[in-house]
């Protein structure tokens, strides 16, 4: 099983309360980091958005860094055909579950593959591990980026 989860991609953001960055949205000050992870939960890219800025539109540029893989993974959020055309497109399969207002159903989903959403999950949980990146001290985008850049890399050192 290890084999077939080596080359999949998972992508997913998630939100983290910010100090005094330009960004406002309803809930205050925001802002996204969208995490792709590999088959073993490592992270393999990453990209750091407003706090309004739709997950939609930030997956594309994401995507096309990503390294070649058999199925890509994501949340509702990502849910869009021109996401769905891009990542087929790359010769990966879209694992995708359908927005509860989409006209298409969810009949061609794997349940079984999308589980595999949880390796992504979990890498948040351990970069939120360190406490620069739980609370974002930086003011900074570039200082920011630069702090989940090495606690990424930490990750990876225990492999």
């Amino acid at each position: 099983m290890a084999a077939m989860l080596k080359r999949i991609s998972i992508v997913r953001e998630q939100r983290v309360k910010i100090r005094r960055l330009k960004v406002k949205s309803r809930a205050g000050n925001t802002t996204k980091i969208h995490l792709a992870v590999d088959g073993y939960g490592l992270p393999v890219e990453f990209e750091i958005t407003g706090g309004e800025i739709n997950d939609c539109s930030a997956a594309p540029e994401l995507i096309a860094r990503l390294p070649d893989a058999k199925a890509i993974v994501a949340d509702k959020g990502y849910d869009s055909e021109c996401i769905r055309e891009q990542i087929t497109k790359k010769g990966a399969r879209a694992v995708i579950p359908r927005k509860r207002n989409s006209l298409k159903g969810n009949a061609d989903m794997d349940w079984g593959l999308y589980r595999c959403r949880h390796l992504v999950e979990n890498a948040f949980a351990r970069l939120k591990q360190y406490r620069a990146i739980a609370t974002r001290y930086d003011k900074l985008k570039r200082n920011f980026e630069s702090m989940v850049a090495m606690a990424c890399g930490f990750l990876w050192l225990p492999m």
